[in-house]
């Protein structure tokens, strides 16, 4: 077989997915990460130094998508490091705690620091935007209702969804999601696809169906 035909199949075939979380401190975005990558839930709190990083598969169809997963540091003092992270970014989950007033309204803020890395707003445009309103399950300490935080998500053309690390609530659906819509924003003839999210995907690989999905 022609090396290059060999070469164009696998490069269709492949695909690799940049995934970066955004975030307040301690709103539970290693957490996320931790629950879907390795099935698991930590208790304890431990602070992200920096980045964190993990690395997962999905199956879409004939394409393997392999998920490098970025988990950015939400204290200030790590935004020298964050900075180099927003560039050639196709995607964005912002996680929030809806027991923390801050960490909502701190949203604004994420997005404002990523609008000055990104330099423009056409690169802004290409990116898919997620929102995670994360520790659901602790009901009674809970803020920020759902109306509200759908509604901050919904009025900028945003999705919006619930999580719960600790029981695992939402956040597969919210990956698969996201991963489709990545797909299906373009690009998918190269085999670099950058997306910068906030959490990340299935350990295992996994098949995901969407009726919209067209191979190219």
């Amino acid at each position: 077989m022609d090396t290059n035909v060999q070469k164009r199949r696998e490069n269709k075939k492949s695909l690799r997915i940049k995934v970066i979380s955004l975030g307040n401190a301690e709103v539970g975005k290693s957490c996320i990460i931790k629950r879907y990558c390795e099935k698991r839930f930590v208790p304890k709190y431990l602070a992200t130094i920096g980045i964190d990083y993990g690395v997962t598969k999905v199956q879409v169809r004939d394409r393997e998508i392999k998920v490098n997963i970025f988990d950015m540091a939400g204290h200030p003092f790590f935004y020298e490091v964050r900075n180099e992270f927003y560039k050639d970014s196709q995607g964005v989950i912002l996680v929030y705690d809806v027991g923390l007033r801050e960490s909502f309204d701190a949203l604004d803020s994420w997005l404002t620091e990523m609008k000055q890395e990104m330099g423009s707003q056409a690169n802004m445009e290409s990116i898919i935007f997620v929102v995670c309103a994360n520790k659901v399950d602790l009901t009674k300490r809970r803020v920020v209702d759902e109306s509200e935080g759908r509604l901050w998500a919904e009025s900028r053309g945003f999705q919006y969804f619930e999580t719960s690390a600790q029981s695992g609530e939402g956040i597969s659906e919210m990956f698969q999601v996201s991963v489709v819509k990545v797909i299906l924003k373009g690009n998918t003839n190269s085999i670099i696809t950058h997306i910068l999210i906030i959490v990340l995907l299935e350990p295992t690989v996994c098949t995901l169906y969407d009726q919209r999905f067209v191979d190219t």
